[in-house]
C-alpha cells in the first residue's frame, strides 16, 4: 500500500520541545493546513464546514527509525516507568502514524494554494505531513465514562506562568494566549526538576527562556531568532 501526504500543517513549533502533550491542551493555538496541489479542489472539502472538529492522521516525520521497541517510557510517568508501545501515544512506533483532534475555525480561499483549513488546538510540529482528514463525530467518538489509564493522573496538571509584561509584548498579540497555554502545560521532561536549570523553547520566530520552581514557570528572556 502506498501512502503519501495530502497536506502539510503550518504551526508555530519549529522544534519538538514545547509542543503541547496532546491536542486541545493549548486551544488558542491556530494552525494552517495547506493541501498538496493534487488535492487542492474545493469539492474534496464539500460540507466539511458542518463539522466543528476534525481528526488529523499524520506522520511523526521526525521519529522515523529502522527498528522499534515493544515498550516506551511516557514522559508523564517521569520517564522511568515503561509501558507497552500500544498503551501509549509515543511517536516511536512500528509505523510512526499519529492521530490528533483539532477544531475547525474556518476555510480560507487563497490564490496561490487554494482552500486552506484554519484549525486550533493542534499539537504538531511545523510542516508535519498530513495523510488524511476525517470529521469528528460526537455521537461515535465521545464515550462518556471512558477511562484514561495512567494518563488521567496528570490530566489536570498545570503550571502557574509568570511572564513579565515587557517580555510578553514582544510576542504578536494573536499568539500570546497560545504561548501561555503551552508554557502552563509544562514543556519540560517530567524527570527534570531543577529550579536553577534554564530552558529555551522555540515558538514561532522567538526563543522563550524560562525556569521552573515548584509549580511556577518564570520567563526571564524573549528574543527573535532567524
Amino acid at each position: 500500500m502506498e501512502i503519501k501526504p495530502i497536506a502539510y500543517i503550518k504551526t508555530d513549533f519549529k522544534e519538538k520541545f514545547g509542543i503541547p502533550r496532546q491536542s486541545g491542551r493549548a486551544p488558542s493555538l491556530t494552525s494552517e493546513i495547506i493541501f498538496e496541489p493534487e488535492y487542492r479542489t474545493i469539492d474534496a472539502l464539500r460540507a466539511i464546514e458542518q463539522f466543528s472538529h476534525l481528526w488529523l492522521i499524520f506522520d511523526f516525520s521526525k521519529a522515523h527509525k529502522e527498528s522499534w521497541s515493544a515498550t516506551v517510557r511516557p514522559p508523564r510517568l517521569g520517564g522511568n516507568e515503561r509501558v507497552g508501545v500500544f498503551a501509549s501515544r509515543s511517536p516511536f512506533r512500528p509505523n510512526p502514524i499519529g492521530l490528533s483532534c483539532v477544531k475547525l475555525e474556518r476555510i480560507e480561499q487563497r490564490a496561490d494554494v487554494g482552500a486552506v483549513l484554519i484549525v486550533s488546538g493542534a499539537d504538531l510540529l511545523d510542516n508535519t505531513p498530513i495523510f488524511d482528514i476525517k470529521p469528528y463525530l460526537p455521537y461515535a467518538d465521545c464515550h462518556l465514562g471512558a477511562v484514561g489509564g495512567y494518563a488521567d493522573e496528570k490530566k489536570d496538571y498545570r503550571l502557574q506562568v509568570e511572564f513579565p509584561t515587557h517580555l510578553l509584548e514582544k510576542i504578536p498579540k494573536d499568539k500570546q494566549d497560545g504561548l501561555l497555554e503551552c508554557l502552563a502545560d509544562d514543556p519540560r521532561p517530567s524527570y527534570q526538576d531543577d529550579p536553577t536549570r534554564e530552558y529555551g523553547m522555540r515558538f514561532a520566530d522567538f526563543e522563550i527562556k524560562f525556569t521552573v520552581n515548584a509549580d511556577t514557570l518564570t520567563v526571564f528572556d524573549v528574543f527573535e531568532v532567524e
